[in-house]
């Protein structure tokens, strides 16, 4: 190891001890890289290295994305969508033990979709359902565990804000990294779901269902409160043009080449026009239903607009969070939400987390620059090669390493230093797949392993937004509670590992 290598390797070890002590880590990347790049490379190339790297990342047409879908995730709760989302499933639900657990993963499932603000989704599910749990008799372990866990979902299921600054950082489209995580994103949910309702059926008095007092007023106050001709018309638009988007895509389908047996066009606009006509009859007949649509088609049109056009490849990043977060201020003007001071706190907490993502993004690469240009990551990607073990091992030994960062550090350290010193090794490694569907493949397992640094203690920052909101909860309590939630993430990410078509099979069908 030469000694230009060795000064890498202490810039290293300088960064993890230096954050440790509690420094901001954004300045401490770009302060370490510029006094060890001086000592090992001098300041003229220290200094044009930096020029290069903040020029670039400025230039990079993605990270306009970052700022949007984070405006976009602040808006959808400024405009209490997700209060509006939780009330319909529980509703909905309310006969089902454990109903919610279910109601609050599926919110949260469904919110990830329109943020991936982890900090905001575990907040306001804490907000609306911790009390409401607490007074059903819920267990405190069980519910502050599907809180947690459905909350950090955010940082899986697109529109991830991590996916959008992993994407250049791998050299793999935003929109394939987008659809490889729906698959292990939606089998986490229905893993959580699955659990929550095995344990409130075996024993009842961990997730009682609702009494018919309880469900008496909840269908009182989703079906007495007061919907404005707007809503209404937007919910209606809404579907509607969800309906005619899928009936195109299906009536494309159908124009291919296909066997005998499968469904044409005909058959296709009878079921259109079947389903049309039930959802219009029991819309203005049923108050109800009525009040089921304005709470939840809003919402899952914006998602369904937003990601849908990114995930076919009808518009990038950018274009697609443009629209969202002018979707999302519109449906907050809408549903009479839309204030200056809603405006403000959307506006105020997109720039703070905006500042955070994009200045951490300027400072790692410019660390990575001196760390690759003296020589350490070189070092690293062939002692990594080098080691006796099979590509499975490499594999699993990378991501032991980034389950364990996780605990020290979020998401943005590992991504944006720790990814790129062991990329090199990825791209090297055989296992069938084609170069592109190994990069994808591994930002899914990635992805999946960072939503554990949510519910990994030391750290674990979901225990901390929860016990702001919850105090009756202890933190004791929700550690427990998030450690069987994250064994159920652990046994995912195996199944992820084994199966790399849960990730690749969704890609394969929009490339």
């Amino acid at each position: 190891m030469t000694s230009a290598a060795a000064l890498g390797l202490a810039m290293l070890a300088g960064m993890v001890f230096v954050i440790f002590i509690g420094f901001p880590i954004s300045f401490t990347l770009l302060f370490l890289a510029l006094v060890f790049g001086v000592i090992g490379l001098g300041w003229d190339q220290t200094f044009n290295l930096a020029y290069l790297q903040i020029w670039g990342t400025m230039k990079d047409e993605i990270f306009p994305a970052v700022p949007l879908f984070i405006f976009m995730g602040y808006m959808t709760e400024q405009a209490g969508l997700m209060e509006r989302l939780f009330g319909a499933l529980r509703s909905l639900l309310a006969p089902v033990r454990g109903a919610l657990y279910i109601a609050v993963i599926l919110t949260a499932t469904i919110f990830a979709m329109a943020t991936g603000i982890v900090g905001a989704a575990v907040t306001v599910l804490g907000i609306m359902a911790g009390s409401m749990m607490i007074k059903t008799g819920y267990d405190a372990r069980l519910s502050a565990g599907a809180i947690a866990a459905g909350g950090t979902l955010g940082i899986l299921i697109p529109p991830s804000v991590m996916l959008v600054v992993m994407g250049p950082v791998m050299g793999v489209p935003v929109n394939l990294l987008y659809s490889a995580t729906f698959g292990p994103g939606l089998l986490l949910a229905g893993c959580y779901i699955a659990y929550s309702l095995v344990r409130s059926f075996i024993d009842p008095k961990l997730g009682p269902a609702m009494t018919m007092e309880e469900r008496k007023v909840s269908y009182e106050a989703m079906t007495t409160e007061k919907a404005d001709a707007p809503v209404i018309s937007l919910g209606l638009l809404c579907l509607v043009a969800i309906a005619y988007l899928l009936f195109d895509w299906l009536l494309g389908q159908a124009r291919a080449p296909r066997p005998s047996f499968t469904i044409g066009p005909f058959e296709l606009s009878a079921v259109a026009s079947v389903l049309a006509f039930l959802t219009a009859y029991l819309y203005f007949r049923n108050a109800y239903f009525r009040a089921v649509v304005i709470s939840i088609a809003p919402l899952s049109a914006l998602i369904g607009f937003t990601l849908g056009t990114i995930v076919g490849g009808l518009a990038t990043p950018t274009e697609a969070a443009s629209c969202g977060a002018f979707g999302a201020a519109v449906l907050a003007l809408v549903y009479g939400r839309l204030s200056m001071k809603s405006a403000t706190n959307a506006a105020i907490g997109t720039m703070v987390t905006s500042a955070m993502v994009l200045f951490l993004a300027v400072a790692s690469t410019v660390f990575g620059a001196v760390f690759t240009k003296l020589g350490t990551a070189s070092f690293i990607t062939n002692y990594l090669l080098a080691l006796p073990l099979s590509d499975w091992w490499k594999l699993t030994l990378i991501m032991a390493i980034f389950f364990v960062l996780g605990w020290p550090f979020e998401w943005p350290v590992i991504i944006l230093v720790f990814l790129p010193i062991v990329f090199p090794v990825i791209e090297k490694l055989q296992f069938g797949l084609s170069k592109l569907e190994l990069l994808i493949w591994f930002g899914a397992l990635t992805a999946v392993n960072m939503q554990t640094s949510y519910l990994s203690p030391p750290v674990a920052m979901s225990a901390y937004y929860l016990r702001n909101v919850v105090p009756q909860w202890s933190l004791s309590t929700i550690y427990k509670g998030m450690s069987d939630y994250m064994l159920i993430q652990i046994i995912v990410l195996g199944l992820l590992l084994l199966f790399p078509q849960i990730a690749l099979w969704l890609p394969k069908l929009v490339r």
